[in-house]
C-alpha cells in the first residue's frame, strides 16, 4: 500500500541551551532543552524554561519541522541567541527524526481536490480563482 493522498511528515525537535560567551541571565542553563514532537512540547520533569526565551522561539519551530532546501537558513542555521541582549544563552534547534501526520487527523478543513474550483474561507462557498479580489 502507498503513500496516503492526506499525508505529510514534520521533523521532531531538540531545543537545547548552549552558554555563550557571555554569563546566562534569564533562568536557563547549558543543557536545559525542551522537545518537539509534531504540536507537543514536552519539558523533563521539574524543568521550567523562560517565557521570552520561549516566545521568542516559538514562531521559528514550525519552519524547523518542515522539510526545507539544503541552502536555505532553515536548514543549516541551528543556533538562535537568547532575546535578551544581556544573555549569553544560545539555543540550539536539532532536527531529532521524523513523524507522519494524516490531515484529516490534524484539522477538520477539507483539502481541495485540485480543481479550478476553491472555497471561500467565510462560509465554504466556492468561488473561482478569477473572482478572488486583491
Amino acid at each position: 500500500m502507498g503513500k496516503a493522498r492526506d499525508a505529510f511528515t514534520l521533523y521532531d525537535l531538540r531545543v537545547e541551551v548552549v552558554a555563550g560567551d557571555k554569563p546566562m541571565v534569564c533562568g536557563h542553563a547549558a543543557g536545559d532543552f525542551f522537545v518537539l514532537r509534531g504540536e507537543m512540547l514536552s519539558f523533563p520533569a521539574g524543568q521550567g524554561f523562560p517565557l521570552y526565551s520561549l516566545a521568542a522561539l516559538l514562531p521559528l519551530l514550525p519552519a524547523k519541522q518542515r522539510r526545507t532546501a539544503a541552502t536555505d537558513w532553515m536548514t543549516t542555521d541551528t543556533e538562535v541567541a537568547c532575546p535578551d541582549p544581556h544573555c549569553g544563552a544560545r539555543f540550539r534547534i536539532v532536527r531529532t527524526g521524523t513523524r507522519a501526520f494524516r490531515h484529516r487527523d490534524v484539522t477538520r478543513v477539507a483539502l481541495r481536490t485540485g480543481s479550478r474550483e476553491r472555497r471561500s474561507a467565510i462560509g465554504g462557498k466556492p468561488r473561482s480563482r478569477r473572482s478572488r479580489s486583491r
